[in-house]
């Protein structure tokens, strides 16, 4: 997999790679590329971290460098094991490995050494406004900042006060420590920033031994020289806490050369919810199954979905790295995941909204055994018999008793071919007692079998077909974007998201496994559900149509 990548992304040409390449020829890093992925754990990946995991594994590969996964654990609160094994799942999942694992936790002591160095140079004090005031003092876009009443404490009542927050004499909130760079800049984030505040609550990692905690945005740089990232690539909401992040090295000191931040520009698709906000509410709501409902655009979602992870990859590619924030067309997505299953799965006849077809002037007993390719694009993938009899299950769309206009499929008086067997003309429809057709009488042209070297009349319509007698009953779920517009154009759930129906398939339908992915002939690409499918009950989602009006530059 890793050579593939390599030799995939050996032309690739971006501003990053570009800024690696001066990096290399300069001998900033001494030749050397190091990446890292860092999530916080506090939710599942959704499509637009796999942009990120894409651009920072395969920067590192590219480069024959390492790249790391770092879990940002700073927040005791938030993080959970369900999502560590998933977020390490996803990364497989897409086609790469870690170098190394490290938690943010790991580096407490040197964090925490960190902040007291500040304070020793005159850059950082203790404050006792709260977050509200905090929040006051800070002024605005327009307007400069005003300094705390304590930003002028002594170093020595500093360092006593940040030990006695360490040693847990204080309430949350109650006391932070904030940087002391400049309440005037123009970059808010300059404006002394909390760098650590109180949370008397147990760490996974560490237990009890902490009850303060670095802020992000302190931790990130601390993190990345540490471990000796040179490249820190970010998503563009991080660019305007760039000057934070230097100024952390710079004022400490302590790492030569420094790793530098750079961003990019996030995925946003349209028809896609990429906030881990909307998508917990999703969760927590019970609007979804879970984090990974098919519908939702976690990784673990898609996964189900019965996207593949090549096309993911082809996907990130093709968006190619970015300076600006834009929307990508989900047409673009569904064009890769068309791409990579065309040659890659085996069709299969299942019919939807099953109508009877009795062939009248078929023998009753016989059954006879139609010879069909599994993937007509590729020869090599073999063929498969499917039963064929007097009583057969057409899609209920591929009848009309009053044709429209330019309709060549079944209707009174009309011939077509039914795919792989013989030619039907319609001669009659059954209604029951509430006026709903129920069946459908033909007749059959026994010279007109396919693969019999029939010559003769041509006929303009195609349909598929499952026997009767053997067909299987399954279960389809249709899956729509979660989200619409109303009349007001303001985006909300959609309600029709996922439309549950029973379907009838060809016998080999039953050795579907759980993950199987198929071609349903002139339906689309489905795949047997992960967690529904069992030996018993076969169940399907939609993974994408055949077609598709996007046309990809």
């Amino acid at each position: 997999m890793a050579e593939e990548l390599k030799e995939g992304l050996k032309e690739t040409t971006n501003f990053i790679h570009q800024k690696i390449d001066e990096d290399n020829e300069s001998g900033k890093y001494g030749g050397n590329v190091h990446t890292r992925f860092p999530p916080e754990p506090n939710g599942y990946l959704h499509i637009g971290h796999a942009k990120s995991i894409c651009l920072n594994f395969s920067t590192a590969e590219k480069y024959g460098g390492k790249c790391n996964l770092r879990y940002d654990d700073t927040n005791p609160v938030k993080e959970d094991e369900e999502f560590v094994k998933s977020i390490e799942e996803d990364i497989k999942w897409l086609g790469f490995q870690w170098d190394n694992i490290f938690w943010a936790s790991d580096y407490f002591d040197q964090m925490y050494e960190a902040a007291v160095e500040l304070i020793k140079k005159g850059k950082a004090y203790v404050d006792d406004l709260s977050a509200e005031e905090i929040k006051a003092y800070r002024g605005t876009l327009k307007e400069p900042g005003k300094n705390s009443p304590y930003r002028d404490r002594s170093v020595d009542e500093n360092l006593r006060l940040f030990e006695e927050m360490k040693e847990g004499k204080y309430a949350d909130g109650e006391k932070c420590l904030r940087a002391k760079i400049d309440m005037a800049s123009p970059n808010i984030n300059m404006r002394d920033p909390v760098i650590y505040r109180i949370v008397h609550a147990t760490h996974h990692n560490t237990g009890d031994k902490w009850c303060i905690y670095p802020m992000y945005d302190f931790a990130h740089p601390l993190e990345d020289a540490i471990e000796g990232i040179t490249h820190s690539i970010c998503t563009l909401e991080f660019e305007d806490h760039r000057p934070l992040y230097d100024w952390s090295l710079n004022e400490l000191g302590w790492w030569d050369p420094q790793p530098q931040q750079i961003e990019f520009a996030r995925l946003n698709v349209t028809n896609m919810v990429v906030s881990k906000r909307y998508l917990k509410k999703f969760v927590d709501d019970g609007l979804v199954e879970g984090w990974d409902d098919p519908r939702m655009p976690t990784i673990a979602g898609i996964r189900r979905k019965g996207y593949t992870p090549a096309a993911i990859r082809d996907f990130c590619e093709r968006i190619g790295v970015a300076k600006a924030n834009s929307t990508v067309e989900i047409g673009l997505l569904e064009h890769c995941v068309r791409e990579d299953l065309k040659d890659k799965v085996p069709s299969r006849n299942v019919v939807f909204d099953p109508i009877k077809v009795v062939i009248t002037n078929y023998p009753d007993d016989q059954t006879e055994e139609m010879v069909m390719e599994n993937n007509r694009n590729v020869p090599e993938m073999g063929e498969r018999t499917v039963p064929f009899s007097k009583e057969l299950y057409i899609d209920g769309a591929d009848f009309m008793e009053v044709p429209a206009k330019k309709y060549f499929r079944l209707y009174p008086g009309n011939e077509v071919r039914f795919k792989g067997a013989y030619f039907l003309t319609c001669t009659e429809s059954v209604r029951d007692e509430d006026g709903n057709i129920v069946e459908l009488h033909c007749t059959y042209d026994p010279e007109t079998r396919s693969g019999s070297g029939f010559e003769g009349r041509k006929v303009k319509g195609t349909i598929h077909w499952v026997d009767a007698k053997t067909a299987v009953k399954i279960k389809v779920r249709e899956l729509g974007y979660l989200m619409n517009e109303d009349e007001n154009g303001e985006q909300q759930f959609n309600e029709d998201s996922m439309i549950v129906k029973e379907c009838y398939a060809e016998p080999l339908i039953e050795e579907a496994k759980a993950g199987e992915r198929f071609q349903f002939f002139r339906h689309g690409y489905y795949i047997a559900d992960s967690k529904l499918t069992t030996d018993d009950e076969k169940v399907f989602n939609s993974i994408v149509g055949l077609k598709s009006s996007y046309k990809p530059k």
